[in-house]
């Protein structure tokens, strides 16, 4: 019969386990999402920076490419200007030569001739110094837009180096990220482990008794084991007791390995009546943790490692039991004792 308990016993201690697992395996992939989402922000500011620069090129690059058109246009223009002196000379040369064939033509005539012939002579030089000046700035715009282009081509270069990078990152990200699933699955089983040997160990040492038991992944001691009512200081007893805890305690902290970071919590918890006010403690939150403490004291006082414990105060607000029957009041009052990572 007493084989039949303790493997109940065991079954009912898997799933607080479990549960315990999946917690911890939440909060490592909410603290994954939150790295990744972190790169993709910095990832994005990067590209939108580069965005905005490649836009302003292209808007560079637009308007010197109007500029060339009203160039080419001034160009054309003048090319026309130039074609229309050029048929206005030919036709004074003409009517000059007309002018020097002609015997009987008087020479006003022919000088009048040569001035117009000289001042549109000397026009069509200006329309080609004009000419000349126009085809140089549009070298110039020419060389300026094909610097342009080899700053874009160079953008272009970087913005794909910093995808790949991109890349390259997001699958070191996954495959950290497996790992470390692997090795907090791989630590949890460990605790659970020890967690399930220590339990065991302590209801081998402590016996078979009601006021002391085990509530899930939690190992419970009733208040009156350990303390008189409204008090923290200890009964005989309770000291008995806390003197088995302490020697377990250290059985187990030579067992665990050092790379393997645990606590055991004590906590504290009481009943929803009140105190009364003649007492050292102002209402049962103060109560609870400060059995809490007394309990990680002695435990302390008895060779326990201080890195290894940790004292909490719950008050009434977590109790087993709902209503405010004796009954539900007596299993509310108790220190429980919780293995877990650190």
């Amino acid at each position: 019969m007493a084989v039949r308990a303790r493997r109940r016993e065991a079954r009912s201690d898997v799933w607080p386990a479990f549960v315990d697992v999946l917690s911890n395996l939440l909060l490592v992939f909410i603290f994954l999402l939150s790295i990744f989402a972190l790169l993709q922000f910095l990832q994005t500011r990067e590209i939108s920076g580069k965005d905005t620069v490649l836009n302003r090129l292209n808007s560079q690059i637009a308007e010197l490419t109007e500029l060339l058109a009203m160039e080419r246009s001034n160009k054309q223009e003048l090319n026309d200007e130039l074609t229309s002196m050029r048929a206005s000379l030919g036709a004074a040369e003409s009517e000059r030569d007309r002018l020097k064939g002609a015997a009987d033509s008087s020479s006003q005539a022919a000088n009048s001739a040569d001035g117009q012939i000289a001042i549109i002579t000397k026009a069509l030089e200006n329309e080609k110094v004009v000419s000349q000046k126009a085809l140089s700035q549009v070298e110039i715009l020419n060389q300026q837009i094909a610097a342009l282009r080899r700053q874009i081509a160079a953008l272009e270069d970087a913005l794909g180096a910093s995808e790949k990078r991109d890349q390259e990152s997001q699958t070191q990200i996954a495959d950290l990220g497996k790992r470390l699933n692997v090795a907090l699955a791989q630590r949890v089983q460990e605790l659970s482990r020890y967690r399930s040997d220590f339990f065991g160990r302590l209801r081998e040492i402590l016996g078979d008794r009601p006021d002391i038991r085990v509530v899930g992944d939690r190992f419970v001691f009733q208040s009156e084991v350990l303390f008189p009512s409204g008090s923290d200081e200890f009964n005989d007893a309770g000291k008995v007791e806390l003197d088995k805890l302490a020697d377990a305690i250290k059985q187990l902290e030579g067992e665990i390995p050092p790379e393997i970071a645990w606590v055991l919590r004590v906590d504290g918890h009481t009943d929803a009546r009140p105190l009364s006010g003649t007492g050292r403690f102002r209402n049962n939150w103060e109560l609870s943790a400060a059995r809490a403490i007394a309990v990680v004291r002695y435990l302390i006082d008895r060779g326990v490692s201080p890195q290894h414990l940790v004292a909490a105060g719950f008050g009434e607000y977590q109790p087993l039991e709902p209503g405010d029957s004796d009954e539900a009041n007596a299993k509310n009052r108790r220190i429980e004792l919780k293995l877990t990572e650190r």
